[in-house]
């Protein structure tokens, strides 16, 4: 029954072992006296100590310590160098450990009869004694070694200072006087019980006069009347109780009471929680027996022998709800964890698992065998069980997704009482719970404040409740494991047996049966009294093998038998039948069988939808199963309640994420409970599916993820929380509570489906239905006249509607661990006195300092903490019941209720605004201190409380801007902008200055300074401000925003490109040509050509336009500018424009590489040109502006015959002539495209031409453009293919 959580083999037997209650720390010591701290949970060992010998690490660093102190070396040996000799014990210490002891005890006296009328839950815990530290206590025989796990210090006490006697076992008590801080109790070798301080490091007192032998253990309890004792076993075997309860003034302590418990002695105590008795203790002796104590009479009880002819050498008290039956677990030499069931009655010794079978097979030779030496349960995780074995330590786990056989009911309106239905023993029973203190701590309530100013819901323990626990007439056919469930309306109970199988369903009230059977599984309906199950076939029954019969026989029988039973699960069928319960609480059958897989059914999950598992071939893999993006978008059933959905069966946003086939199978299935038919695809197979009340979200767990969606418009994924492990959850109003065994702690999700384009879609969707239905009934009442409307004008609003992700938060609200506390030694106050008098911190004031809330002006207590400290979380797994009265519900194990606070300002506030109740939490958040406004702030837009969100005091202006600009305050949001700029007086125009003005123009200079760069800094707010004040019509707002921006981007440098881009275009949107006109230059600066030579046209300025285009380098666009308009600057222009040209194509060829190879083909691909004759052959290349008619024909009539040029070589410098002119540009052969790119060169009024080669030809400037052209075709330079 049990599965191998983590193994750490060993050369040598674990003989003793304890677990840490709240850290993955698990200590052991062999047989050879060396002590480790294993990490189980990462596999790593902490520290290892050789104990029982010396331990020269501990000696070097001890001497260290002392030198580095500026001790003088001792005269006499160190006590680090005295060897320790055998290990009696090994435990941990420190202010978890010292608190859940006290719990315990508590808790297990609480449970008396003449309290169980009235049980409080919580008490006040413990002042915290280690301070943080915690503490590694190891009990040797010549000394007790107390180590520090934080700072890796020890001390070593030795036997001489406690009355030089063995130390053989030990024990820490629960209570102590103020002045002596934790003590441990050591029990001597001559039946002494010595108690040392952990502070003074000296003895305190004996308990003397009740042991005669040496003593064997010791340990605390507490007696239902309130009363802490001490109990001790020793060789002698007598079992001793003491008092725990001491003051300063005692030193010597007498025993209460004596009694024989073991003939030879007796090995080990251990106390038993009794769920509605008082404790009972179980010991252990060498006898081979285990005795029972009542601890009101201690008389005995039951004596048994677990396993006959050995003895046990370690007993755990148990409680696990998969096994309710069994209470006490042990161990022997031997391979096996032994369970009793019922020991005060019938006392059935069976073994819980065997331990050979979880250890991997190449650890244990196969002459070996395995054998147990030491044992122990977890104390706050009961499915957690630890072995010393001979080949190493095994971790084992049981079952860690059990719950106990709980079902709360629904509490009536008005009623501060709720209840809930457990089962015990064969017995249904009635747990009544509320809570005790007068005050409501419902949401709402303005709480009350202690005398301290502290707010009684803002306490870190939980809160006192009171229960009564009653017992229902009406038997129940077994006791085995069982699960409860309760159906949607209240009225019907149904108990399920899966072991047996077996299922009744009960009536809420008289509690009669009203339905029972044969089924494994059951599901109820989350909208109504429906209810799925597994019918299963009863297994055949094992014939009888008569008396006298071989064992042979009995084999076979057997044998048969178990075929049987496996051919009939095998051959029955995966069928899921719906029942329904009617008024009358009559059964009735509405499908005997969903069309389904043809795999068997593992699995049912009720809710709003069915869900149907299925078995597969392929064993899940669980991390990969865990994938947040395997929910595949699904349709719910129409908007409510229908069978079809009217909309597209996928969102765009999550349809493209699909579960990969190899990572998961996919074998769950959604049905709907109205029609039976699938709904959506198959999905990977949760844990359990947690559905919404309002039916508006949807929780599947996997191993290591929740994934949350939501239901309506349409089944959609919303995100995944990181929560592993966890066992159950409750959904109350947007807020999922989560429960979690493993990594013990409890948390709460606070949940917001957002806004994607699938809820807008849906909305205009809805809108048109509603429409058409509207037109359709005017139709059915008026005819077709109905139709004709007059179309009124019509004033077209931008309605903005913000897509919003969807919003998860996670707060943890318990937990096991203690308020985390900072250790001494790494904060040392300094101690100043003054007039003779110490005038260190008072204890009240670093109390004060520590607490949790303060108290503001008015009386109004003000949480100083964004979130409430952890509160302690219950112990076991848990029964989630939900929240009422303010409070989240919880029931243990033991059948007892515990109440979480909600009461702190920020977890309220957040509640209500999960509630939809905004405005209380404004409200609210007066109680929360201003610094954590802003996160609250973000959680409201997180939900879409943009508004009420503005309403809170405490904000910061940054986030009221964007809360502003969310809630489309856009006056508010320009105001947030302005201070946080410091930009009031930038843009107001001034009609001049007076005396004072002029005085001060050097703080003038210095604020305008600092307003500019304050503008710098938030210009892309200032920009998306003008932006949401034109889509919404705000021109003023818009106004005031372009001030200031034009005012920092008339500054060159001051704004960015993208900047001024944005702000230029708007200004021109705006008409603010002014503005305009002093940022043109600062755009011409940032290169922003095309922006600058449009500002200047909506100026009109022709020459601010071309002086854009010239000094950005877009020359191409300022010569067709100036030919289109006929400038006089187009001669320049083009000048320039040739000279840029001549330049690039001057610098290309060097920057190209040609090898060989490729001169080669391209040679073969264009011929050489070695004369002008040839050159003359190809067409030459025309750079026109737009607009002009072709040159080509006109410039060949005017040419010189090319027959009359004497053929010659061409010199590098050829001198001025008038031949065609030739630039191979591929650029400017696209003449009605773009305008091409040219380079131009002004030299003294000629214009010079250049060719590729560096040739020019001179000719005299033309006047006007068609001079220009002219001397363009008369003018003719030679190409460089002619040079060669």
């Amino acid at each position: 029954m049990l599965r191998l959580r983590a193994f750490r083999p060993t050369n040598d037997k674990i003989l003793k072992i304890q677990l840490h209650p709240t850290h993955p720390w698990l200590v052991t010591a062999d047989a050879s006296d060396h002590v480790s701290v294993w990490n189980w949970e990462h596999r790593q060992v902490i520290y290892e100590l050789k104990a029982g010998g010396i331990d020269q690490r501990r000696l070097v660093g001890a001497k260290l310590e002392k030198l580095a102190e500026g001790e003088s070396e001792p005269k006499g040996r160190p006590i680090e160098a005295m060897r320790g000799g055998s290990v009696k014990q090994v435990s941990f210490y420190d202010d978890d450990v010292r608190f859940w002891q006290l719990w315990r005890n508590r808790s297990a006296a609480a449970e008396a009869h003449s309290g169980a009328n009235n049980v409080t839950s919580s008490f006040n815990s413990p002042a915290p004694a280690t301070k943080g530290r915690h503490f590694l206590v190891i009990c040797c025989e010549n000394k007790a070694i107390f180590l520090d796990l934080v700072t890796m210090r020890g001390r070593d006490v030795p036997k001489q200072d406690l009355d030089n006697k063995s130390l053989l076992c030990m024990e820490f008590l629960s209570r102590s006087a103020a002045g002596d801080g934790p003590l441990v109790a050591f029990g001597g070798s001559d039946g002494v019980i010595r108690v040392l301080s952990m502070i003074t490091w000296k003895l305190v007192r004996r308990y003397t006069g009740g042991h005669k032998g040496a003593i064997s253990c010791l340990m605390t309890f507490m007696a239902s009347s309130g009363e802490a004792l001490l109990v001790s076993g020793a060789s002698d075997g007598l079992l001793v109780l003491w008092s725990a309860d001491h003051g300063q003034g005692s030193r010597e302590l007498v025993p209460k009471l004596s009694l024989k418990a073991h003939d030879g002695g007796v090995l080990a105590v251990e106390l038993s929680r009794v769920i509605g008795g008082a404790p009972q203790l179980i010991t252990i002796g060498v006898d081979k027996t285990l005795a029972i104590w009542d601890t009101i009479s201690f008389k005995e009880l039951r004596r048994i022998k677990p396993v006959p002819k050995l003895a046990c050498h370690s007993v755990a008290s148990w409680c696990h709800p998969r096994a309710p039956n069994l209470d006490i677990l042990t161990c022997v030499k031997d391979s096996h964890i032994w369970a009793i069931e019922h020991p005060t009655y019938s006392a059935l010794t069976r073994p819980l698992c065997e331990l050979t079978s979880l250890v991997p097979q190449h650890v244990l030779a196969p002459n070996k065998k395995l054998r147990v030496y030491c044992m122990v349960a977890h104390p706050l995780q009961p499915h957690l069980v630890a072995a010393g074995t001979n080949i190493g330590v095994i971790l084992s786990e049981f079952d860690s997704k059990s719950l106990p056989a709980v079902a709360p009911l629904p509490t009536p309106p008005g009623l501060r009482e709720h209840s809930a239905v457990y089962l015990l023993e064969r017995e249904l029973k009635l747990l009544n719970f509320q809570l005790s203190s007068t005050a409501n701590p419902s949401l709402g309530s303005n709480g009350s404040l202690s005398e301290t100013g502290k707010s009684r819901g803002d306490s870190s323990e939980n809160l006192h409740v009171k229960q009564i626990k009653k017992h229902i007439s009406t038997p129940v056919p077994h006791d085995s494991y069982s699960v409860l469930s309760v159906s949607s309306s209240g009225r019907y109970v149904a108990v399920v047996w899966p072991d047996i199988p077996y299922f009744s369903i009960y009536k809420v009230g008289d509690w009669s049966v009203v339905d029972s059977g044969s089924a494994r599984l059951l599901a109820w309906d989350a909208c109504g009294d429906r209810f799925a199950l597994l019918e299963s076939a009863l297994p055949p029954r094992v014939p009888v093998i008569p008396k006298g019969a071989s064992s042979r026989r009995a084999k076979e029988a057997a044998a048969v038998a178990a075929q049987a039973a496996a051919a009939a699960a095998t051959a029955a069928p995966a069928t899921v039948q719906v029942r329904i319960l009617l008024d009358d609480g009559t059964s009735n059958i509405l499908m005997r069988s969903i069309a389904g897989r043809s795999e068997p059914v593992i699995g049912l999950h009720g809710g709003s939808l069915l869900g149907v598992a299925y078995r597969t071939s392929r064993r899940i893999n669980p991390i990969a199963a865990t994938a947040i993006s395997t929910i595949q978008s699904m349709p719910l059933s129409g908007f409510g309640v229908g069978s079809l959905s009217s909309f597209p069966a996928s969102d765009d946003e999550f349809s493209s994420h699909k579960f990969p086939a190899e990572a998961a199978p996919q074998n769950f299935q959604l049905y709907s409970w109205e029609t039976f038919q699938p709904v959506g695809g198959p999905l990977p197979q949760p844990e359990w599916t947690a559905w919404d009340q309002t039916v508006e979200y949807c929780a599947f767990a996997y191993q290591k993820y929740i994934v949350i969606s939501s239901l309506r418009p349409q089944f959609r994924y919303l995100g995944d929380v990181a929560i592993p492990h966890a066992t159950g959850a409750v959904w109350h109003r947007r807020q999922l509570f989560v429960a979690t065994p493993t990594t013990i702690d409890f948390r709460i999700v606070f949940v917001d489906a957002g806004v994607a384009r699938i809820d807008i879609e849906t909305r205009k969707k809805r809108e048109e239905i509603r429409l058409k239905e509207a037109q359709a009934r005017d139709v059915a009442e008026h005819g077709e006249l109905a139709l004709i409307t007059v179309d009124n004008p019509v004033t077209v609003t931008n309605e903005r509607i913000t897509l919003r992700p969807p919003m998860l938060q996670v707060v943890r609200l318990a937990s096991f661990q203690h308020a985390p506390s900072v250790p001494p030694f790494l904060t040392l106050p300094v101690h100043s006195k003054v007039d003779g008098e110490d005038s260190a911190m008072p204890k009240e004031t670093e109390e004060r300092r520590v607490n949790e809330v303060a108290v503001g002006g008015g009386g109004v207590s003000v949480a100083v903490t964004r979130f409430p400290m952890e509160q302690k979380r219950p112990v076991g797994p848990l029964i989630v019941v939900g929240v009422r009265d303010g409070v989240l519900w919880l029931v243990d194990r033991y059948m007892s209720a515990h109440a979480l606070s909600l009461s702190h300002p920020g977890i309220r506030c957040r509640c209500l605004a999960a509630y939809g109740d905004a405005i209380s939490a404004v409200k609210w958040a007066s109680r929360l201190g201003r610094e954590h406004h802003d996160d609250l702030a973000q959680f409201m837009l997180g939900m879409g409380y943009a508004t009420e969100a503005l309403h809170l005091p405490g904000i910061s202006k940054r986030l009221e801007f964007d809360l502003a600009m969310q809630s489309n305050d856009l006056k508010r949001a320009l105001q947030c902008l302005i201070t946080m700029s410091n930009s009031r007086a930038i843009g107001q125009e001034n009609t001049g200055l007076d005396i004072n003005d002029i005085l001060s123009l050097t703080a003038v200079k210095e604020d305008t300074v600092d307003a500019v760069q304050g503008i710098v800094k938030f210009a892309k707010e200032f920009l998306d401000l003008i932006d949401a004040a034109d889509a919404t019509g705000q021109v003023d707002i818009a106004r005031e925003s372009l001030k200031r921006l034009a005012a920092a981007g008339s500054l060159k440098g001051a704004l960015q490109g993208h900047e001024l881009r944005g702000l230029a275009l708007r200004l021109a949107n705006h008409g603010e040509l002014t503005r305009l006109s002093g940022l043109v230059n600062n755009l011409i600066s940032a290169g922003l050509g095309r922006e600058a030579a449009f500002s200047a046209a909506l100026l009109g300025d022709n020459v601010l336009m071309e002086k854009a285009w010239h000094d950005t380098g877009m020359l191409a666009e300022g010569v067709l500018h100036a030919h289109a308009h006929g400038r006089p600057s187009l001669k320049n222009l083009i000048q320039v424009w040739n000279k840029m040209l001549q330049k690039e194509l001057e610098s290309s060829p060097a920057a190209v590489k040609t090898d060989a190879a490729a001169a080669f083909l391209a040679s073969l691909e264009e011929p050489k040109l070695t004369s002008l004759a040839e050159a003359g052959k190809k067409p030459p290349i025309e750079i026109l502006p737009p607009g002009m008619t072709s040159l080509t024909l006109s410039a060949q009539r005017n040419l010189v015959p090319l027959a009359k040029i004497p053929a010659k070589p061409l010199p590098l410098e050829a001198p001025p002539a008038t031949t065609p002119t030739t630039i191979p540009s591929p650029a400017t052969q696209d003449i009605a495209g773009s305008p091409p790119e040219l380079n131009e060169s002004t030299l003294d009024g000629k214009t010079s031409v250049s060719s590729p080669t560096g040739n020019s030809v001179e000719s005299t400037a033309p006047a006007s453009v068609d001079m220009l052209v002219t001397n363009l075709q008369n003018t003719s330079v030679p190409t460089a293919e002619s040079k060669e």
